[in-house]
């Protein structure tokens, strides 16, 4: 019977949370959405930074592994 009734304050408990959890948030301020959005332009321009370093040294290797392989 106790172990009942702790699963029911557990569901009970677990319910409460949930509902929490659901509400919504505020709006972001107009401030907020221009700094969220210079951040994304941000991490957009190091990936694609990212992305020619990457491709640069591919291109290294496989010259290397064909100079290496003699073709």
């Amino acid at each position: 019977m106790k172990s009942m009734l702790r699963v029911a304050m557990l569901v009970a408990g677990l319910g409460i949370a949930t509902g929490s959890v659901w509400a919504k948030l505020p709006a972001p301020s107009e401030e907020a959405q221009a700094k969220a959005a210079e951040a994304k332009e941000k991490a957009a321009e190091a990936s694609k930074v990212a992305a020619e370093k990457l491709a640069a040294v591919q291109d290294r290797v496989a010259a290397a592994w064909k100079v290496k392989a003699g073709k």
